[in-house]
């Protein structure tokens, strides 16, 4: 999956704006909170995970591996993986940090 791709999964979830790179990490964020983001050094992008321990299942099964710099409850996924999957790896991230934001801001996504 190129980069052109995930830019178009992420741009059709809700409140979704991608960060200027040239400021800021090279990320999609949503509410003002990173959902996915991209390494420079490092094939692949970064996504949450709801918890720890699915991360670490993530990365024992060889689906993602440990994302340098981030929490442990990051991934960092390879995009040759299978498309499928990234789609519902990024679907997944965004869902939980969504839900993270205040009821306010989650029902100011569904109007704009």
């Amino acid at each position: 999956m190129t980069r052109d791709d995930i830019n178009q999964i992420c741009a059709q979830f809700a409140g979704a704006t991608a960060a200027d790179p040239t400021s800021e990490l090279d990320s999609w964020k949503v509410g003002g909170k990173m959902f996915i983001c991209f390494g420079t050094n490092k094939s692949g992008f970064c996504v949450k995970t709801d918890s720890p321990e699915t991360a670490q299942m993530l990365i024992d099964a060889g689906a993602a591996r440990k994302a340098p710099y981030f929490h442990r409850s990051w991934v960092l996924v390879d995009p040759d993986s299978n498309p499928d999957e990234l789609r519902h790896r990024i679907a997944i991230s965004y869902d939980i940090i969504r839900a993270s934001l205040t009821k306010k801001m989650q029902a100011s996504l569904d109007q704009a």
